[in-house]
């Protein structure tokens, strides 16, 4: 049985939900994807916690520990040397801790439907969560290269363009 996608509206995050229960949360940007995950109450430092990034996949565990609670290829390709992660206290509960995975884009601009592939099972953005990511992506990138001016309210007529290719694509800094 596939995990269930939803965006949470309070944090404005995708959720990945297995069994009813949070695995992960992510966003993204034209640049990066980031997930966010909460480990155990014990883990209370950075060197806990392993995480294997590679262009194709992402592998967390305990440090110590023969398994991994994430073992998955990503829903893009990665920019490893770019890409980091760290321990965290937690945006919206101060008393809990978050591993925030921060994985750069190798093809900035790309959309990423889902952060992680999982087992088989993918659970991916809907088609109007794609319409709106693209729109958000599209947005950032007309604000980057038209600074000063205020996209907030734009409005696209039919379909979002993809932003990394809609006129000449997207600018790497």
């Amino acid at each position: 049985m596939p995990g269930v996608l939803r965006k949470d509206e309070k944090t404005g995050r995708f959720v990945y939900e297995f069994n009813g229960n949070a695995v992960y949360e992510w966003e993204q940007t034209l640049d990066d994807v980031t997930i966010y995950i909460k480990p155990p109450p014990f883990v209370q430092k950075g060197n806990q916690i392993k995480c294997q990034i590679t262009a194709k996949a992402l592998k967390v565990g305990l440090q110590g520990g023969t398994q991994w609670f994430i073992d998955e290829p990503s829903g893009g390709l990665i920019d490893v040397s770019e890409s980091t992660w760290s321990l965290e206290e937690d945006d919206h509960d101060a008393s809990q801790k978050v591993i925030s995975i921060y994985l750069v884009k190798a093809n900035r601009g790309a959309q990423w439907n889902t952060a992680l592939l999982g087992n088989g099972a993918v659970a991916a953005l809907d088609p109007a969560a794609q319409e709106e990511v693209r729109k958000e992506m599209m947005l950032e990138r007309f604000q980057e290269e038209n600074p000063g001016f205020d996209f907030r309210d734009a409005e696209f007529n039919g379909s979002v363009p993809d932003p990394r290719n809609f006129m000449g694509g997207v600018k790497y800094s």
